[in-house]
């Protein structure tokens, strides 16, 4: 089981920090690492959220972004994804790292895909926009229209400092600028994260200690607990699905698509093995096992994301169905077997 690593971008103030706290306040049983790399001497961030979690580790040095050699990166990682010396679970689940504001998020995405650490996975990189201060951004910062576009999810923060009508306005806007990602309005970077990240079920004694965590959650109002401006469809299929056809659904993937997370069935001779499949985005990552004892095979698959067209997800998956998989060729399983990690 590895670990996703979630890059937190976007310029001062629009609310990174605050997303940051969020998460470590509603995650319930879900063990958060954090790496705050705060641009300057004085990393003002980490202290923020020092109170809140253990594992911080703080980067006072500049810009995550400006490192080269992803050695330093990888050391951090090291250390919130070790196993304790008992050899038990590594002490988190979920590593979140908010970049400075004045961070390259292209930059920051490719040194956790470089890392050599392989107890990690990419988790995505989410972009988070003021939307009461988005028109001066974007003249302040021109940068921040390829920024959009790089990222796996946009959080569209503040929606509540804005008129209905400019909320409506600046949703349409980063859309089109977004081209296709993702973009969830949020009032005080509140997101439900599950969105995010796969929550963890975690067995609890029958009697502990009331935590920080419990009596947050105690005085925590619902509204906190936010689960709308995403949503999930779910894809079941018995029958194969043709390896070509399944890849192209993959790739030209609907607008607003985030994650898809599931099990594929393709039964071509020579590969009908189970296909556990997670995507953030662009990226994607297979692994493949035999099928549980007493289990049918079939794709069964979940799609996450804001603003999809579920009729078109429909008709788009239903046509990779596969009527004869004995006479697919096996080479078209290259298409696959390029994104396996074993």
């Amino acid at each position: 089981m590895t670990i996703p690593v979630l890059v937190v971008a976007g310029f001062l103030g629009s609310g990174k920090t605050t997303l940051l706290n969020h998460l470590l306040r509603t995650t319930g049983q879900v063990r958060v690492g954090v790496i705050v790399n705060d641009f300057g001497k004085v990393n003002v961030d980490a202290l923020t959220v020092a109170a809140q979690v253990d594992s911080v580790v703080g980067l006072g040095n500049g810009c995550l972004c400006c490192v080269t050699d992803v050695s330093e990166l990888d050391a951090m990682l090291d250390r919130l994804t070790t196993p304790g010396e008992d050899g038990g679970d590594p002490p988190v689940d979920v590593v979140v790292i908010e970049a400075s504001g004045l961070a390259e998020p292209p930059a920051m995405v490719r040194l956790v895909v470089a890392s050599e650490n392989p107890a990690i996975t990419y988790g995505g990189l989410v972009e988070v926009v003021d939307a009461a201060e988005f028109d001066d951004t974007r003249t302040r910062h021109p940068q921040l229209d390829k920024h959009l576009r790089y990222a796996d999810l946009v959080l569209l923060n503040k929606v509540d400092r804005v008129t209905t009508a400019e909320r409506e306005r600046l949703l349409t806007l980063v859309r089109d600028l977004a081209d296709g990602v993702p973009v969830v309005p949020t009032e005080h970077s509140r997101v439900d994260p599950a969105l995010l990240f796969d929550p963890v079920d975690r067995p609890e004694p029958r009697w502990k200690q009331l935590s920080f965590e419990d009596l947050v959650a105690a005085d925590t109002p619902h509204t906190e607990h936010v689960h709308a401006g995403y949503e999930s469809i779910e894809l079941v299929e018995d029958r194969p699905v043709n390896p070509l056809r399944f890849m192209s659904f993959l790739t030209d993937r609907p607008a607003g698509l985030y994650r898809v997370k599931g099990h594929v069935h393709f039964g071509v001779p020579g590969h009908t093995q189970r296909f556990t499949l997670h995507t953030v985005g662009p990226h994607l990552r297979l692994t493949r096992d035999e099928w549980p004892h007493g289990t049918t095979p079939g794709t069964t698959l979940v799609l996450i994301g804001a603003g999809l067209d579920r009729e078109a997800i429909h008709t788009a998956f239903t046509e990779t169905v596969e009527p004869n998989p004995e006479a697919v060729d096996p080479l078209d399983m290259a298409s696959v077997t390029r994104y396996l990690r074993d």
